[in-house]
């Protein structure tokens, strides 16, 4: 089994009969990892496929395979991928990685102003955030939206959460800033352009004392 046997797709209407298995997988992952996520509907799902905001992949069979959903948060300065999960008996494929990747694409697409974040405990999960740009950083730098927090409610380390002031908890906090990106891409290119034009000096000096010698 290989990745060219999935189709990684952004979901829509004709896949909201996918949405009580992916639900029940969430829950049975959760419940097995100990480190609870932030509980969904299958209703809650269903609205995020019709809103063009999830990416499904689907086995060339037609069985569902992998899922992850957008959400924003602080009138849209804040985005995150959510609910990443790959159906068991499609793991070690490559999946999780792909569906990432496609997520982050098209949150990108959609938000290209916004910053991504994610909470995770998945080792994993932080390794594909760190391909794609994603920074460790302190929950201080994530979305205050009441909202978001308020997600976290239905985990089984929500206790934590709270006692330690909403600071830190279980999970490892990590950004992508596209403002930060876009500033480290431009002081990259002003040192390639300098580099450049340094290097051209040189070869014009070089160029002048070989002409003075051959006069």
């Amino acid at each position: 089994m290989t990745i060219q046997d999935f189709d990684i797709q952004v979901a829509t209407a004709q896949h909201v009969d996918y949405a009580s298995q992916i639900c029940d997988e969430m829950a049975e992952s959760a419940k097995a990892r100990g480190t609870g996520i932030a509980t969904r509907s299958p209703e809650y799902v269903a609205n995020k496929m019709l809103e063009g905001k999830a990416v499904i992949a689907l086995h060339k069979d037609g069985t569902w395979a992998g899922f992850c959903y957008i959400e924003t948060w602080s009138h849209g300065d804040f985005v995150a991928n959510s609910g990443l999960i790959v159906n068991p008996q499609f793991r070690k494929a490559g999946l999780a990685k792909a569906i990432k990747h496609r997520i982050f694409q098209l949150s990108r697409t959609k938000y290209p102003y916004a910053k991504i974040f994610g909470l995770t405990t998945g080792l994993a999960v932080m390794k594909i955030n760190s391909e794609l740009g994603y920074e460790p950083v302190t929950y201080s730098e994530l979305t205050q939206d009441e909202n978001f927090w308020a997600g976290c409610k239905s985990c089984v380390n929500f206790d934590i959460l709270t006692s330690k002031g909403r600071k830190n908890c279980m999970c490892t906090a990590m950004l992508f800033d596209p403002a930060e990106k876009q500033k480290e891409y431009e002081e990259k290119m002003q040192r390639i352009t300098h580099k450049a034009t340094l290097l051209e000096r040189i070869e014009n000096a070089i160029k002048k004392r070989i002409g003075h010698v051959e006069n």
